[in-house]
């Protein structure tokens, strides 16, 4: 009888995951950091957080079609970074975590689709 092993994932995939997860949890950190404890007074625009909170467990799990729509999700704060670029660091790290994330989604979907693997 055999056992079942668990696929072997190539190390870029792998890398890609990561970037994904660690940019996109800056990307939640940031937006709360931003709207609640920068300004002089918190805000209801910490809202825009929960799109961010939703594609966590897919990521996590390695789930394709997470890393596909999640790659669209990030433009709308990509636009909220450059239009909010005046602000300072809070905008330029924004812009940085969301080409991050786009980048590693793109690249772990690429990569997957080439190796296909699970």
């Amino acid at each position: 009888m055999q056992t079942a092993q668990a696929p072997v994932v190539p190390p870029a995939v792998e890398t890609t995951r990561w970037v994904a997860v660690a940019s996109l949890l800056g990307m939640i950190l940031l937006c709360l950091a931003w709207e609640l404890w920068l300004p002089e007074r918190p805000s209801l625009w910490v809202l825009k957080v929960l799109p961010l909170c939703i594609p966590v467990a897919g990521i996590l799990k390695r789930r394709m079609y997470t890393y596909r729509w999640v790659s669209l999700l990030v433009w709308p704060y990509f636009m909220e970074g450059i239009v909010r670029w005046n602000e300072g660091l809070p905008a330029m790290l924004e812009v940085a975590l969301t080409v991050a994330l786009f980048a590693a989604c793109a690249l772990h979907v690429r990569l997957r689709l080439k190796k296909a693997t699970p």
